[in-house]
């Protein structure tokens, strides 16, 4: 206003222009506070709604947790840690707030909550913090800490911090305030009390942020193409020369946090042991040569029913084919009289559509087979596969037909020349063996005879000495050789006689 000497008028002029200016400043004022009130209401409005909708997304990852706990479990773990300490601030900022208002009679009334009284006693004292207002300040920083360390190096992580950030301010003037100073020393209750409201608003928007930004992650790396494998399926896992190929190549995810809740192959249930994360483990003994099946099916636990994925596929059983063939052509040899065990097969061809004959050739089982040749010196097996296609093919095989080899006669099992006192040879029994032989045979010695230097030979039957050949063998001397030759001997279970028994001998020891 002007200085100088001023007429009365100028002054009640004056004095009518300040007092209006107060009246204006007096109800801006109130405008104010009125705004803050309805801003307050809104923020109250919002965070009831997003704390059913947060509620609601705590359920689906709880939900979602049950049913693929691999997949969704970390992530529910992190929410639920982040849900305890938004609880916790936020009933903190709401016990604060009751603080507050508890003595205004309207809580509607805005324009009464002018005055800065209570949270400048509360928060400070004697141009200090308060321990109330340093609990304050420490309860944000905790929940600030406690969320970063939940989320990690996030996407909101850096909004995290802005949110509640209580670092030191600068203000117009350039001069540094501490936080609590500049947002709540010396403004109207109503301000603080909507600034408060906003504090919870961000709990929620953090609790919000949070469960979006792990359910994304988690559903970003399920659908993610590394997650898929491309897999060669044929129509048949073996083909013969000439055959067309027939099948496709499909990509298939393979996650690592998928497990079935029950698999069932081939109409058994599969061990739980054998349900992996994201693959069942397929085990057991193969089966014979042929074509087999496998059918079944997954099932899936989605929100209260299993979902069911159908199983279907095969393989087929072929002779190991890292096992070379090798034949000797010189030893391609059935002995006569015995019954010699043969394996007939075709690869790629069950038993049951293979069929072999020959003149002496049973089938025993399976591919198993025994062939007893008769006369001549070869024999030839004719083999018949029928293909899974209908084909048939043939092959053949000769062998050579032997008569079993020259046996050995023993005495106490040993072949030779065998030393013995003369009281022992003449209670020893006579026997044949085929040492070396590809077949165990037990022989039996029907007759014999025995020739002791200086004596006649005498004729045995059976496997022991007579009388006659004992009263012989007491002539024999000390290094005399007794020799046993003519042994007749057969096989064991069967008429077939040994053809040649070679001689042993007994060497007098005393």
């Amino acid at each position: 206003m002007a200085g100088g000497k001023q007429s009365p008028r100028q002054k009640m002029i004056n004095l009518m222009y300040l007092v209006f200016l107060a009246m204006m400043a007096m109800s801006m004022g109130k405008e104010v506070l009125a705004a803050f009130g309805l801003m307050n209401e809104k923020l109250i409005d919002a965070n009831q709604r997003a704390t059913e909708q947060n509620q609601k997304a705590y359920q689906s990852l709880a939900l979602k947790a049950a049913e693929q706990a691999k997949q969704y479990g970390e992530a529910k773990e992190k929410t639920d840690a982040l849900k305890v300490k938004a609880n916790e601030l936020y009933a903190y900022v709401d016990d604060l707030k009751s603080k507050m208002t508890a003595d205004v009679e309207d809580k509607n009334d805005y324009q009464v909550m002018d005055k800065s009284d209570f949270l400048d006693s509360y928060f400070f004292e004697g141009g200090t913090i308060t321990a109330k207002g340093k609990e304050f300040v420490s309860k944000i920083d905790e929940f600030r800490k406690s969320a970063l360390e939940i989320l990690g190096e996030s996407d909101i992580a850096s909004v995290v911090k802005s949110r509640f950030d209580t670092d030191p301010v600068t203000n117009r003037e350039g001069l540094q305030l501490n936080w609590l100073n500049y947002n709540y020393e010396g403004f109207p209750l109503i301000a603080s009390l909507t600034k408060l409201t906003q504090i919870q608003a961000d709990v929620k928007a953090t609790e919000s942020d949070a469960l979006s930004t792990l359910l994304r992650g988690e559903l970003e790396s399920a659908v993610s193409m590394t997650n898929y494998d491309a897999m060669v399926v044929f129509d048949k896992n073996a083909y013969y020369p000439g055959e067309q190929l027939s099948g496709k190549i499909v990509l298939g995810k393979n996650d690592p946090n998928l497990t079935a809740e029950k698999v069932v192959i081939n109409g058994k249930d599969w061990p739980e042991d054998k349900i992996k994360a994201g693959q069942v483990i397929l085990d057991g003994a193969a089966g014979g040569v042929g074509d087999r099946s496998i059918e079944g099916s997954f099932f899936f636990k989605e929100n209260d029913s299993l979902v069911e994925i159908p199983i279907k596929g095969g393989y087929s059983v072929i002779p190991r084919p890292n096992e070379a063939v090798i034949s000797a052509d010189k030893m391609n040899v059935v002995y006569r009289g015995l019954s010699n065990p043969i394996t007939i097969s075709m690869p790629g061809v069950p038993s049951n559509k293979v069929s072999a004959s020959a003149k002496g050739l049973r089938r025993v089982k399976g591919d198993s087979y025994m062939m007893t040749p008769g006369g001549g010196n070869e024999v030839t097996i004719n083999v018949t596969g029928t293909l899974p296609d209908g084909k048939k093919v043939t092959s053949r095989k000769k062998f050579r037909v032997k008569d079993i080899p020259p046996a050995v006669g023993m005495v106490r099992g040993q072949y030779g020349t065998v030393p013995m006192p003369k009281s022992s040879a003449g209670k020893t029994r006579i026997a044949a063996g085929l040492p070396d032989f590809l077949f165990d045979l037990k022989l039996n010695v029907s007759s014999f005879k025995i020739k002791v230097p200086g004596q006649v030979a005498i004729p045995c039957s059976g496997t022991t000495l007579n009388a006659r050949a004992k009263k012989a063998l007491q002539k024999a001397r000390r290094g005399d050789d007794v020799t046993i030759f003519d042994i007749k001997a057969s096989v064991s279970g069967s008429n077939y006689k040994i053809k040649k028994v070679l001689p042993v001998v007994i060497n007098i020891t005393n």
